[in-house]
């Protein structure tokens, strides 16, 4: 299968490789640009733990710290892999998507050993903090990256679609899902997703494509790349 992925380029170029990997040829057009917020050294000082809801939390702070020696509590394997390229001793892994990580964080934190500081973006500030105070704990969301949208697809992917060349687009996020709607919907090309099959990470990124219509839909089993990659066969 001919395969879009619209995702960063970064963390396209990962799931490319497992694409390829299995027989399958990625066609990369990135419709968001990370920005990592450049600043001074953060200042950690009475925080117990990390919180990484992306793999892009964890490069962000990688920049704006040389400490290692924080537990960090990851969102799911991607995340928690690339906490252990940047070489945080500690990793937990939660296996699943915020809520998930909000049930699994008293497994390893208490709420009276200090704070928990969230690597995030601006969009995925809040709800994680909203369930952690909730259940005692001290949360600080700080904003490291921003990620900026595409307002088009690039052309030679107008061109593919068009041709009907592609069999399948992969969505990773409800904002890459919208942005994407919005692309198609611009570009007068949503007779052309009549021959994708969109592969989805959870069904509110399913949900966020409408109202174009597929050739098929289908959803990860779990929210994670393995889940992903098991709806290809």
């Amino acid at each position: 299968m001919r395969v879009l992925l619209t995702r960063p380029k970064e963390d396209a170029e990962v799931f490319a490789e497992r694409l390829r990997e299995r027989g399958h040829a990625a066609v990369s057009a990135p419709l968001l640009t990370v920005r990592f917020h450049d600043g001074p050294a953060l200042a950690l000082g009475g925080v117990q733990a990390i919180l990484a809801t992306s793999a892009n939390g964890v490069r962000a702070l990688a920049r704006r710290t040389d400490r290692r020696d924080l537990p960090v509590f990851a969102v799911g394997p991607q995340t928690a892999q690339e906490a252990r390229k940047a070489g945080f001793a500690r990793v937990e892994c939660a296996n699943g998507d915020v809520a998930a990580l909000s049930k699994a964080v008293p497994r390893w934190a208490h709420t009276d050993t200090g704070a928990l500081l969230h690597a995030t973006d601006a969009e995925g500030a809040r709800r994680l903090a909203v369930l952690l105070t909730a259940k005692g704990y001290a949360v600080n969301a700080m904003v490291l990256y921003d990620v900026a949208a595409a307002t088009a697809l690039p052309q030679d992917v107008v061109r593919a679609l068009r041709e009907g060349s592609l069999d399948a687009a992969v969505f990773f996020s409800p904002r890459g899902a919208r942005i994407f709607r919005e692309c198609i919907l611009s570009a007068d090309l949503a007779r052309a997703c009549a021959g994708l099959v969109a592969v989805c990470i959870s069904q509110a990124v399913a949900e966020a494509l409408s109202p174009l219509s597929f050739k098929e839909i289908r959803v990860a089993g779990r929210p994670n790349q393995d889940a992903l990659l098991a709806c290809f066969g």
